[in-house]
């Protein structure tokens, strides 16, 4: 049975859909079977993978119950995708009437979980009923924190809503991991960011950090993973030390 991690952070511009994107990739790279699962109404990992936003049918039409998650998988290259677009952001208002709204997501996933070595959620910039779907439907989390002055600043909100979802919803639930990103180790903020967090969760923060690189910033635009855009960049390279820490830590073989 597959592993279920949903990347979150409700602050944007973090890096939680590039490290969707490029973890999933790398990790396919590695030998892993990997879906991502795109629960972002902006659809930006449905075209980082070179995917049409206007592809039907989507993740808005396996949650309101009207197809199978299987039948909106679309394979690349780089890992299986599970299209988004803006019509998932009528999803959070419809879903309120239904049966079982928290739990839509996790009953979706459930009939392809098997198929996969990890299952991907990238979820949107805010802790709303999506997230409380994506987090409902999640075994981990892995939450991108970027190497910023604010970068702390509503993370309490973001432990909080995971307690209660962990109190109420989903008692299985457990962080993942912290990903540094955006990290410039010539600056002193980086390095007192990178502390902070670290004492913040402590043992929970990867040991591999996500550098700025203009290459990350690029790929997207082609529809590709960076290391498919720049195999060569830093970035590429910080992705796939990040996915062999994140591979031997889930019990991955030796790397």
């Amino acid at each position: 049975m597959g592993k279920t991690i949903a990347i979150v952070n409700q602050k944007g511009g973090v890096g939680k859909t590039t490290t969707c994107v490029n973890l999933a990739a790398a990790l396919t790279g590695l030998g892993a079977k990997v879906l991502v699962c795109d629960f972002d109404p902006q659809g930006n990992a449905t075209s980082g993978f070179g995917i049409d936003k206007a592809h039907s049918p989507n993740i808005y039409d396996v949650i309101m119950g009207l197809i199978p998650l299987s039948r909106s998988i679309v394979a690349t290259k780089w890992a299986d995708v599970v299209p988004s677009n803006k019509s998932l952001s009528g999803a959070t208002v419809e879903l309120i009437s239904l049966d079982r709204r928290e739990y839509r997501l996790r009953d979706a996933i459930e009939e392809v979980k098997g198929r996969y070595d990890f299952v991907f959620i990238d979820c949107p910039p805010s802790l709303e009923l999506l997230t409380l779907d994506a987090l409902c439907a999640a075994d981990t989390l892995l939450v991108p924190v970027q190497c910023e002055y604010y970068a702390l600043e509503g993370l309490s909100d973001l432990l909080y809503t995971v307690r209660l979802a962990k109190r109420s919803l989903n008692p299985a639930l457990e962080l993942e991991g912290v990903l540094l990103t955006m990290y410039d180790g010539r600056t002193n903020l980086s390095m007192q960011v990178a502390e902070e967090v670290k004492r913040y969760f402590p043992g929970k923060v990867y040991a591999s950090v996500i550098p700025r690189n203009v290459r990350l910033s690029e790929a997207p635009s082609h529809g590709k993973p960076v290391s498919a855009y720049d195999r060569l960049s830093r970035g590429a390279d910080a992705y796939e030390a990040m996915a062999r820490e994140f591979y031997r830590k889930n019990g991955g073989k030796s790397l």
